[in-house]
């Protein structure tokens, strides 16, 4: 089994998208995910797969806490950004509209659901991070179609008046 065959495969599974955002004292800091999930309604638990390597997942693993955007497809040009396709977004977030969780971690504005959460366990799986999370704060957003991950782009469903949503 090779690298590249088992990523094609996995590429077929379509996934939204989301930034995983942390405040530290060096400033705030984002990543672009599409290996994020629920996993349970008692106590309610989400789960992100962050590269262990990664200067994200230090980060996440300093706070202790993160929020969850998702992503409407708006958002593409951002999730570039913080996926590092594209002029990274620097510590104070300029050019990237946000407000803070209760917890003081940023959300995108216009994003379609966000969610404030605090580090519950984590686990090493290869070369990624699983970190669960207990959610301590959540809300809805836009109704914007979402923005998708699809073999290896992002994509997008269409509008509401095309009848695809």
């Amino acid at each position: 089994m090779d690298e590249a065959t088992f990523r094609a495969v996995m590429g077929r599974f379509a996934t939204g998208v989301a930034v995983v955002a942390v405040r530290t004292a060096a400033g705030l800091h984002g990543v672009t995910v599409n290996a994020f999930t629920s996993v349970s309604l008692k106590p309610v638990l989400v789960l992100v797969s962050l590269d262990s390597l990664s200067t994200s997942c230090a980060l996440v693993a300093e706070a202790g806490r993160f929020a969850v955007s998702v992503l409407s497809d708006r958002h593409e040009f951002l999730a570039d950004r913080f996926a590092g396709r594209a002029p990274l977004v620097p510590p104070d977030f300029t050019g990237a509209p946000h407000t803070l969780t209760p917890s003081g971690h940023p959300i995108l504005d216009g994003c379609l659901a966000w969610l404030d959460c605090r580090v519950h366990a984590t686990h090493e799986a290869g070369d990624h991070t699983l970190v669960v999370a207990a959610v301590e704060a959540l809300g809805l957003g836009t109704d914007d179609p979402p923005l998708l991950y699809w073999t290896g782009r992002f994509r997008h469903l269409g509008s509401r008046a095309d009848g695809m949503i």
